[in-house]
């Protein structure tokens, strides 16, 4: 992104002093909706962000421009109602969840701006937060670690946005790195990055441009579901601390004990777990055929079991498969959003022009493309 506007809109705003941040979005090749249930992910960052420019201006008070948006707002650091602007909360936050752990910082002034496709499933929000986190660490030399500032970012979401996320879509943007994806446990907090870099294909983003309302309610049932499962399995499992730590076998245990609803849910969650595993000793063994037969039964597990797809999502997941892509699925929460494809190089111009053509015969517009480039983390521009 041309940052150019941003440091134009700062001086006019704010004045010639100020430092330059940014934190990217990201996608994640495998493992949707295991993060909250203590499972692995599969995430990686990507060269689209929030791109912030921020100074100190010596007060308690914090004046931030949002160029997107094109609203200011301010509020004072000490301040513990919300802002009245939803964009302006997410800063807020992290100004909150910094000072509850004890750190002191003073007011700032900022203008930012971000290139990440809203509501496309690749996480403005947490590249958002990720972005205020690691720009007031490192102003005001507060030395937190990064897994802090990914945790200060995730709550951040469940205390002033309203949605109990996981630390998935925070930690991907606090930690990616080029040509890598990194497989975190959700639970342990372990992670290991794996080169990606496939040659001879392309990953790529198909977007719906629809958005069903998720909000916070329908993702957070979900969450509660998983929940309830993982207590009844646990009354019987006294090692099971999280739904990813329970079998198969202990899921069809208390099938009889739970909804047909909460069922369906855990056989995704505990299925998914597996998929992650298979596609990282796919891709050690640069296998990415089998990385694509995991995508689509991911799928399949998020439209049928966990049920969070939509017609469109489907649709285009079906135009994938009938084109002979590879892998494909819907990625992030769901219920709207963006499906990621592994494409053979030789087939992807095929792909693209068919999938844009039955769309927009079938929903009366296009999808929405985008190539995907692996990239680094939050950082300071120089």
């Amino acid at each position: 992104m041309d940052t150019t506007i941003i440091k134009d809109k700062f001086r006019l705003l704010f004045g010639d002093k100020f430092y330059m941040y940014t934190s990217p979005g990201r996608i994640n090749l495998i493992g949707e909706h295991t993060d909250y249930n203590g499972g692995y992910v599969f995430p990686g960052a990507i060269d689209k962000g929030i791109y912030a420019a921020i100074y100190p201006n010596a007060t308690q008070q914090v004046r931030a421009f949002s160029l997107d948006y094109n609203e200011q707002s301010v509020f004072e650091t000490t301040e513990k109602d919300l802002p009245s602007q939803p964009w302006a909360r997410y800063i807020f936050g992290v100004v909150r969840e910094i000072k509850k752990r004890g750190f002191e910082i003073s007011g700032f002034d900022t203008v930012f701006a971000g290139d990440v496709p809203l509501g496309a499933g690749m996480s403005s929000s947490a590249a958002l937060e990720s972005t205020f986190a690691y720009a007031l660490n490192d102003i005001f030399s507060l030395n937190m670690d990064k897994l802090t500032l990914a945790y200060i970012g995730q709550a951040t979401e469940h205390n002033y946005c309203g949605v109990k996320c996981g630390i998935m879509d925070q930690f991907a943007s606090v930690f990616g790195k080029k040509n890598s994806l990194v497989r975190l446990n959700c639970a342990t907090m372990e992670y290991e990055y794996f080169p990606f870099n496939p040659q001879g294909y392309k990953l790529v983003l198909t977007d719906t441009c629809v958005k069903h309302e998720l909000a916070s309610s329908a993702y957070n049932r979900r969450r509660e579901s998983c929940e309830r499962v993982c207590e009844v399995i646990k009354s019987r499992h006294q090692e099971v601390k999280f739904l990813s730590d329970a079998t198969m076998s202990m899921l069809q245990e208390v099938k009889n004990h739970v909804s047909d609803e909460d069922y369906l849910r855990a056989l995704y969650v505990i299925g998914e777990k597996q998929r992650v595993l298979d596609v990282c000793k796919a891709l050690e063994n640069n296998d990415y055929e089998t990385v694509g037969k995991c995508m689509y039964a991911t799928h399949k597990g998020m439209s049928k079991e966990y049920e969070v797809s939509c017609s469109e999502l489907d649709f285009l997941n079906d135009v994938a498969k009938d084109c002979g892509v590879s892998g494909s699925r819907v990625m992030g929460g769901g219920f709207g959003g963006c499906t990621i494809n592994l494409v053979k190089e030789e087939l992807y111009d095929n792909f693209i022009a068919t999938a844009r053509n039955k769309f927009s015969e079938k929903f009366g517009k296009e999808p929405k493309v985008y190539d995907v480039v692996i990239s680094d983390g939050s950082r300071k521009l120089e």
